[in-house]
């Protein structure tokens, strides 16, 4: 039984520090801090905006459908909130603003990411030498070109390599087939003449 506690053990610190659980970790505990600052701003600034919209005799977006009221120290009757019966579109209309918020920025944060990375990928040196670098720089290509006449050689390997196992391939059944029907039928057409 300890072999085992020690097994899963082993089995969790493995698992627990591989780099994709790490970078999980982060982008939580990163998305739980976002999360705070776009709430925060939702709240204490277009809550209030939105709220200060009137809707007919009623404050702000709310529609009552049982109204409670209650005197206040003047004298005066007021709604009871605590004991109303309403629908707050207030805070409906702040989880929407707030989900878009949230997805803009998180648009804006890949896309910058995504670019970053492509351009890093630019700046990356072709697979060449030193010495294939420099003759190819004093024959006046950029980077971009070199990158291209390294794809262009890989491409062109890649169809080498492709032709010489064709051509290296045992024949095939089909492929045998194939030549003994084009052969008679040569001979047949010469023995007709």
């Amino acid at each position: 039984m300890a072999k085992r506690r020690f097994g899963l053990w082993s089995e969790f610190k493995a698992f627990i520090s591989r780099g994709s659980v790490l970078d999980l970790a982060v982008g939580m505990i990163i998305g739980a801090a976002f999360t705070a600052i776009v709430t925060a701003l939702v709240n204490g600034i277009f809550k209030p905006l939105i709220d200060w919209i009137p809707m007919g005799d009623m404050k702000g977006l709310i529609t009552y459908l049982d109204k409670v009221y209650m005197l206040d120290a003047d004298g005066n009757q007021i709604v009871d909130m605590t004991n109303s019966l309403y629908i707050n579109w207030g805070n409906f209309i702040m989880a929407i603003i707030n989900f878009l918020i949230t997805a803009l920025v998180l648009f804006a944060i890949i896309k910058i990411i995504n670019t970053v990375r492509d351009s890093a990928k630019m700046l990356e040196g072709p697979d060449l030498s030193k010495e294939e670098i420099a003759e190819l720089k004093a024959q006046g290509m950029s980077r971009k070109q070199m990158k291209e006449y390294v794809a262009k050689k890989k491409a062109d390997a890649a169809a080498a390599a492709e032709a010489e196992k064709l051509a290296n391939a045992p024949e095939t059944t089909e492929q045998i087939l194939k030549d003994i029907r084009e052969l008679l039928k040569s001979l047949q057409t010469e023995q007709k003449k």
